[in-house]
């Protein structure tokens, strides 16, 4: 991923932040025909290591846990809000009109050994891990004990875990950081007007950075 320095971002607990908020991410790996990639939740376990263990499941009958892999290297991107964003809130183009739209978004690249899990235990913690953490926004939240332990014991049978330790991660945070503070407001005004979800995180991750940075 090409990173200009003003858009790097560096801190290990910001960069996980965004990884337990953005949850899923694009498993990419390597084989003698090709690349293969599947969307998929994980969750991020940071007990076992300084910079974490990714832990998720894909359907057994997706064929990229067993086709023999060209390298052990997984690349898990996680992409976060993103928005377009229109020349029509540059200050500049009321000037020298010499602005052209762009798109401020907020990537993850984490790389690391894939090793593929089919112990029925693991499979349960790390479906039964996911569950609940999703689960925990709901007033009466759904648990995996709630369903019959055959049925759970048949879909476990289905699946294939992966996990992931991590060994690099990187982070994008492009937010309109090589314009003056401004020209970033102005941006930011311009996110908050559209009313859109995306739209609107976008613009608290600008006025975040901007605080961070007066």
């Amino acid at each position: 991923m090409y990173i200009p320095e003003h858009f790097k971002e560096n801190d290990l607990q910001l960069l996980h932040t965004a990884i337990k908020e953005i949850q899923i991410a694009h498993i990419v790996t390597q084989h003698s025909y090709g690349v293969e990639a599947s969307f998929i939740p994980l969750y991020l376990d940071t007990y076992q290591n300084e910079k974490g263990i990714l832990y998720g499941h894909i359907a057994k009958a997706n064929t990229q846990w067993n086709e023999p892999l060209i390298s052990p290297e997984a690349l898990a991107i996680f992409t976060g809000a993103n928005h377009y964003i229109t020349p029509s809130w540059y200050p500049a183009k009321q000037t020298h009109h010499k602005v052209v739209p762009t798109w401020n978004y907020v990537m993850v690249h984490v790389r690391g050994k894939i090793e593929f899990i089919q112990d029925p235990q693991e499979l349960l913690s790390i479906v039964t891990k996911i569950t609940d953490i999703n689960e925990k926004q709901f007033n009466e939240p759904w648990h995996v004990q709630d369903a019959p332990s055959d049925y759970i014991q048949s879909i476990l049978k289905a699946i294939i875990g992966i996990k992931i330790s991590i060994a690099d991660i990187k982070g994008k945070y492009k937010l309109s950081q090589n314009y003056n503070e401004n020209t970033q407001q102005s941006i930011i005004n311009g996110l908050q007007e559209t009313k859109d979800n995306d739209g609107i995180k976008v613009a608290e991750l600008m006025q975040d950075h901007l605080s961070k940075h007066k």
